[in-house]
């Protein structure tokens, strides 16, 4: 399939697979998850730019960060050797505070995160505070402390609603190491305070998986997940009728990296980078597709 096609070529079956493994036509738009599907701490994973090439303008990342901005992450993206607009760039933390900005104006807010997700709520209007909080915004704060941890479960017994970017407890980092997640700090906040989240933002929650929709134009029954996780992105994607290919070690997965769900085609070899579905890859969309039609 030529990177310019918006649609694989070939003798279509009745399910939507191509006969010589290329990308099913209905394929048009992706959402890929972000680490462990793309990147790992500070590399790219083996296959990552292929893949964001094959769709260039038909692709969103849509991630359960929270610790970054969309704009800081395309620099950092950038210099892993994947260019990614920001505005194709759907992140947890960002979205949460959007939500609680617009739904809650003048909401008084502890936030728990990093300096850049602090300065993008102080920029969206938010009033953000260190006591009588109407709400706790939990995100990835690096420097979460036994002191941070007294702060919100404190505001939380007080009355003020916990809201959390997403409930993740590790995310996969560089030779099988794990990196905690906010879910871990969040696993903290409940056992201190005893209080539940009154709502998590992040996959498999519908919200970031819509707002990708909305971004690219793109429709659920024409769109893939590509994820590593088979509880946030496979989950998520089920929900909304899309199907998902998961790579990584996760029961379920296609290939160990998204490298692996393309092989090069003859044509490829010899001019553009061109790519095909591996036959593994075909035979879970076929599967994947009568699931969720």
């Amino acid at each position: 399939m030529s990177t310019k096609s918006k649609t694989a070529t070939g003798n279509g079956s009745s399910n939507g697979t191509v006969a010589n493994g290329e990308w099913p036509a209905q394929v048009r738009h992706l959402l890929v998850d972000l680490d462990g599907t793309l990147v790992r701490q500070q590399e790219a994973i083996d296959g990552a730019a292929a893949l964001l090439a094959q769709f260039q303008d038909r692709y969103a990342i849509v991630s359960n960060n929270s610790t970054h901005t969309a704009q800081g992450l395309a620099k950092r993206l950038r210099r892993l050797g994947l260019r990614v607009p920001p505005e194709r760039i759907v992140l947890a933390g960002e979205l949460a505070v959007r939500q609680l900005a617009q739904q809650h104006p003048g909401a008084r807010v502890l936030l728990i995160g990093s300096s850049a997700l602090q300065r993008f709520a102080h920029a969206e209007g938010c009033d953000l505070v260190q006591e009588d909080a109407d709400f706790v915004l939990l995100a990835l704060d690096m420097h979460f402390s036994h002191a941070r941890l007294a702060i919100a479960a404190n505001e939380l017994l007080r009355g003020a609603r916990l809201i959390a970017t997403n409930a993740d407890a590790t995310h996969p980092g560089p030779q099988g190491r794990v990196v905690p997640e906010t879910g871990a700090l969040l696993a903290a906040v409940i056992a201190a305070s005893g209080r539940q989240p009154w709502r998590v933002i992040g996959k498999p929650a519908p919200l970031l998986f819509e707002e990708g929709l909305r971004r690219l134009g793109a429709e659920p029954g024409s769109t893939v997940v590509v994820g590593d996780n088979p509880l946030t992105d496979a989950e998520g994607a089920a929900r909304l009728g899309m199907a998902c290919l998961l790579v990584g070690q996760a029961p379920g997965a296609v290939a160990p990296t998204v490298a692996g769900l393309f092989r090069p085609s003859a044509a490829a070899r010899e001019e553009t980078p061109q790519y095909r579905l591996s036959e593994s890859t075909s035979k879970v969309w076929r599967s994947v597709r009568t699931e969720v039609s």
